[in-house]
């Protein structure tokens, strides 16, 4: 690039969201928030969602670096995550033997395993762009997946690579054994991390990286490589991806392939979608939604990855900007005092997706269950109710919710999504 340093006031760029005042409350708020949660889920399994919120936070805001902020689509940003994780793994291992070394800072391991996957692949990935870079990373993926397999190694095989965070010397009498002192030590990466990342937004490389992704060919005429800046943007991605897999090592104190394949990249995109792709706080939103599927559905329901699809599914179809994009849309007419006039329409709307859920809910668990009474095991309940799903007549109830709730929803969408149209509307034009 150019020596010149400063964004060149002709290019549109989507500017940073926060700003001032705004952005010290609202990290003032986030690092509060981090204090006193394991306070108020104190249990061993509210620590474990907990830790597993902050490294998926960490995730999904490296994978919107990309996708959100520099528009390109990675199918393979688990395999930063997992290189660093393995890298965080050795470093532990050699505490373990006696290396004196504090396990806070071992997730800067994952940093550097990252960054140096993350070089070759985006020299790779970023000479193209669109479609041509998708299928780039989907190959890099793969062949990550191969050489993990191939080289045991280093990575341990199918077992993986373990080792144990409270076997180094101790710092200040914490050897971050228990789930609450690594819970705080996740914290900490998760908020640093994520006001570095902030941070970049705000920087001539952030705000180039927006023009890039609106039109990189006006980037290119201003006198600005828009591969380069697609690399810088990958390779950072890769880096703070990284920090997050060194936080997945030290809270697991395990790393596997599983690490690295497909499902965690499908995962950390099903939290930035679902969250808002874009916006800063929407990946937030969707680790947080996400993780809460994962772990707590988890436990409830053998079905919660079909519940995670059809969320995915329903915010690519019709909430295009995710929940945060829902927020954003509304905020200035609420802030316009018009919030009432979207009242009674929402209300009506609400039982009707209520009913739509239920029915869906019901036919997924007779789903999951039909197939847990063929293997042999026994049906359960649902909704504290005992169900038989081999009874055709048991489909009855909730297949007639669906379709209810479904027609309801056909009839009072388009009314709720009028008022809302209208009220937007009234509310850039400054009428009363």
């Amino acid at each position: 690039m150019p020596g010149e340093t400063q964004l060149p006031a002709s290019v549109s760029v989507r500017p940073a969201r926060w700003s001032g005042r705004g952005a010290i409350l609202s990290w003032g708020i986030a690092i509060v928030i981090a204090l006193i949660a394991p306070h108020l889920m104190a249990s061993g399994f509210g620590l474990s969602l907990l830790c597993r919120m902050a490294i998926a936070i960490v995730f999904a805001l490296s994978f919107n670096m990309l996708l959100g902020q520099g528009g390109m689509l990675d199918f393979g940003h688990a395999v930063f995550f997992g290189l660093g994780g393995f890298a965080t793994m050795h470093l532990l291992k050699l505490v373990d033997a006696g290396l004196v070394l504090p396990v806070v800072i071992l997730p800067l391991a994952g940093a550097l395993g990252g960054g140096l996957a993350a070089l070759p692949a985006g020299w790779l990935a970023t000479r193209r762009e669109g479609t041509s870079f998708a299928m780039i990373t989907l190959g890099i993926a793969e062949l990550a997946v191969a050489l993990v397999v191939m080289i045991p190694q280093w990575f341990g095989g199918e077992e993986g690579v373990s080792g144990d965070r409270s076997g180094g010397v101790a710092l200040f009498g914490f050897d971050f054994g228990s789930a609450l002192q690594i819970y705080y030590v996740l914290a900490a990466w998760a908020v640093i991390a994520a006001a570095l990342m902030w941070g970049v937004t705000r920087t001539p490389l952030g705000r180039l990286g927006n023009a890039v992704r609106d039109n990189p060919l006006r980037v290119d005429f201003l006198g600005y490589d828009p591969a380069r800046i697609r690399f810088l943007t990958f390779l950072l991605a890769g880096i703070f991806a990284g920090v997050a897999g060194g936080m997945q090592a030290l809270n697991d104190e395990i790393m596997t392939v599983s690490n690295i394949g497909s499902a965690a990249s499908g995962a950390v995109l099903l939290m930035t979608y679902i969250g808002g792709v874009g916006t800063f706080s929407g990946p937030v939103i969707g680790a947080v939604l996400v993780t809460l599927l994962q772990v707590a559905l988890g436990t409830v329901t053998d079905a919660w990855q079909l519940y995670s699809g059809l969320i995915f599914i329903v915010m690519v179809l019709w909430a295009p900007g995710g929940i945060s994009g829902i927020v954003q849309s509304h905020a200035p007419i609420l802030r316009a005092g018009r919030g009432a006039r979207l009242l009674g329409p929402y209300l009506a709307l609400a039982p009707a997706m209520l009913l739509t859920l239920a029915g869906t809910v019901g036919l997924a668990e007779l789903a999951y269950r039909l197939q847990a009474v063929r293997g042999g095991a026994k049906a359960g309940r649902l909704f504290g109710l005992t169900v038989t799903p081999t009874d055709p007549w048991q489909w009855l109830i909730p297949l007639a919710l669906f379709i209810l709730g479904a027609v309801l929803v056909h009839r009072l969408a388009p009314p709720a999504r009028a008022a809302w149209q209208d009220a937007a509307a009234q509310t850039a034009r400054g009428g009363a």
